[in-house]
């Protein structure tokens, strides 16, 4: 798949979208980008790839995109842990996830990849690490974010089940260099960066660079099986070991002060409470300190089996965030 096939990549104008862009074309994809009127596209025109301007939820600006593309790269989402309407969360993570799906399966693309979520994955009780056969079911998701990726990833593999020939993949947590919105984890990285930290919770989650999720779509969209799910990820890492790694790159001491879980419930009311004020998205969020309740932590073995990849270790992730979140002016 390097004989230059057309391939058309929505959510190209994102932190993982733009990593996913920049490899397609290093190894030798003919890109067309399917980008919202309103969204950057500076980095993508140095790419040289054709852009094509609209809506995922458009049925038929998606037809005319997907013309003449021989496979479909779907990373767009709206991945926000607050918003003041919850509506446009699933609007684009479910609605708009149907509407590519349905026009992928009637252009008769030779291949999809879906860009899911961890979220989907149910952490085990035991702080073991889950892996693709563990679902997240609708009833215990923790908010608006991580119900509609559960709800969009079931109407993938049911239309699996009907023909569309789909990977699924499922990206952990996310670092690294050109996050310019920036993401919900990449204001923490920024935060305990300039220590606006003061207190941490006993959680833990797996990161992964972004450039090695991106290596993970390519390779999915190679040699992914049609219907299976794979976690891209890296290393497990608990997050007191993240604050530290953060404030020994940053020249800064890490917090001391370790607080139960539901301890960052008062706090995350307050901030959407001020967020509804001030449109502003908070840094603390009730699905976020929801999610905390348990070590999201995961296992990469059938991505490393089956598609062939293995990341590089955190620390080098966090590095080259703070490297680009410095340069961006995000640490002033």
């Amino acid at each position: 798949m390097t004989d230059g096939s057309s391939i058309l990549l929505t959510g190209a104008s994102g932190f993982i979208g733009s990593a996913v862009a920049r490899l397609l074309v290093e190894e030798g994809f003919s890109v067309r980008a399917l980008v919202r009127s309103q969204s950057r596209r500076d980095h993508l025109s140095a790419l040289g790839i054709e852009i094509v301007e609209g809506s995922i939820n458009a049925p038929a600006v998606v037809a005319a995109a997907l013309a003449r593309c021989r496979y479909l790269v779907h990373v767009a989402a709206d991945y926000r842990l607050w918003a003041p309407d919850r509506s446009e969360i699933f609007a684009t993570n479910v609605e708009g996830t149907r509407v590519v799906m349905e026009q992928a399966r009637k252009a008769g693309v030779e291949r999809v990849v879906y860009t899911s979520s961890v979220a989907t994955v149910r952490p085990r009780p035991d702080g073991s690490p889950a892996d693709e056969a563990d679902f997240m079911s609708e009833g215990a998701a923790s908010g608006a974010y991580q119900h509609s990726k559960i709800m969009a990833e079931r109407l993938v593999r049911d239309m699996v089940e009907q023909g569309l020939p789909a990977v699924i993949v499922n990206p952990a947590t996310v670092i690294g260099p050109n996050d310019a919105r920036p993401t919900p984890t990449g204001r923490i990285i920024i935060a305990a960066a300039t220590g606006r930290i003061p207190a941490f919770v006993d959680t833990g989650l797996n990161l992964v660079h972004v450039d090695d999720v991106a290596r993970g779509h390519v390779a999915a969209l190679r040699r992914g099986r049609i219907g299976e799910r794979y976690i891209l990820g890296g290393d497990n890492v608990r997050f007191a070991r993240m604050l530290a790694a953060i404030a020994a790159l940053a020249g800064r001491r890490p917090p001391r002060l370790r607080i139960p879980w539901y301890a960052g419930l008062p706090a995350a009311l307050v901030a959407e409470a001020a967020a509804r004020v001030t449109g502003r998205e908070p840094l603390a969020t009730l699905e976020g300190v929801r999610h905390a309740r348990e070590r999201m932590f995961f296992s990469t073995a059938k991505a490393e089996k089956e598609l062939g990849i293995r990341a590089r270790p955190y620390q080098a992730a966090l590095a080259d965030a703070l490297d680009w979140f410095r340069g961006a002016g995000y640490l002033q």
